[in-house]
């Protein structure tokens, strides 16, 4: 029996091509769960052209997420966090909060799409990479800088004699 197979089917083949299998495998299975339909000339046909309506969608999509990507890289994401006393930060920076500055600024984001390997725990220029499509990924520029930057300390210095007190003291 010939099919076109309608989604990836594992061990047989991909969505769009055309399998031959056993009949009772194709009529008990493959047709009923949805996964495929009988290779007719019309079939064929039809699914040619919902096949180049989908592609057209995806175009579509993927040029929408390059023209989003582009915005979100032109911003620089700026997030103040509070730091000891030998400049560590207290808690860390995560992808909750990259979406909430992304989200202030007017630019909406899933936070679940951006993909940090570890929150950052430090002072400093990242760059957090946000997959908006499976060929697209966008880079967002983020800044973590210190609330209450440390005191500076001031160097010790001893006091230097003078030279009427060193001129006492050999006396």
């Amino acid at each position: 029996m010939k099919l076109l197979l309608k989604e990836n089917v594992d061990g047989l083949g991909d969505c769009g091509d055309e399998v031959e299998v056993k009949d009772g495998y194709g009529r008990n299975y493959l047709v009923p769960k949805g996964l495929a339909i009988q290779a007719t000339p019309k079939n064929l046909k039809q699914f040619n052209h919902q096949k180049s309506i989908v592609q057209g969608r995806l175009r579509k999509a993927k040029v929408g997420a390059e023209e989003k990507a582009l915005e979100i890289s032109k911003i620089i994401c700026s997030i103040t966090k509070k730091i000891g006393d030998q400049g560590k930060l207290f808690g860390s920076v995560t992808a909750q909060d990259i979406a909430d500055v992304l989200h202030g600024k007017g630019i909406s984001v899933d936070r679940r799409k951006i993909q940090l390997d570890e929150p950052i725990k430090t002072l400093g220029e990242f760059k957090a990479p946000y997959k908006l499509h499976p060929e697209v990924i966008a880079q967002i520029n983020v800044v973590v800088v210190a609330e209450n930057p440390p005191p500076v300390k001031a160097p010790e210095t001893t006091p230097e004699k003078s030279e009427d007190e060193s001129t006492t003291e050999t006396a």
